[in-house]
């Protein structure tokens, strides 16, 4: 079984490209901070930088949402392979085929305005804006129950 669980924060935004062809295809490629937890000569944590790659409305959801500093959980295979390059040498590469991908943290919690954080934004006409309880819980505003998807 070929199965990836990554959480990190992206280095910077990813790169998108779009493939050739009468159905055009999103290409993301980023890259992944991830912490490991300790090192064995008891120093401090430090982090491998893991490069993933997404494919289709996957690749789309990253361009649109994905900044540098953005906390993510990928799911994932990974793939090796490998070319030459131009001076003549064999590059050999390993990625993260991304499955899955999803924001680790809220925007508040990431102090990154400038992606989507995810949960209930913007009050809409005449509702009011929803507020933090404290204990990482939204106070959900009176009056919407009907419009909640599930009773």
């Amino acid at each position: 079984m070929n199965k990836v669980i990554l959480m990190g924060r992206l280095t910077r935004d990813p790169e998108v490209r779009y493939s050739q062809g009468d159905n055009p295809m999103a290409i993301a490629r980023y890259t992944l901070a991830v912490d490991r937890r300790f090192n064995r000569n008891g120093e401090d944590a430090t982090a491998d930088f893991i490069g993933c790659v997404a494919f289709g409305r996957s690749g789309e959801f990253a361009e649109k949402y994905f900044r540098k500093g953005t906390k993510v959980l990928v799911t994932g295979r990974i793939q090796t392979g490998s070319y030459t390059n131009k001076e003549g040498n064999k590059v050999y590469t390993t990625d993260v085929v991304v499955e899955d991908q999803e924001f680790a943290e809220s925007k508040n919690a990431s102090g990154n305005h400038d992606g989507f954080g995810g949960g209930f934004s913007g009050g809409g006409a005449g509702r009011p804006e929803p507020s933090s309880a404290g204990d990482g819980f939204m106070n959900i505003p009176d009056g919407i129950d009907e419009e909640l998807p599930f009773n």
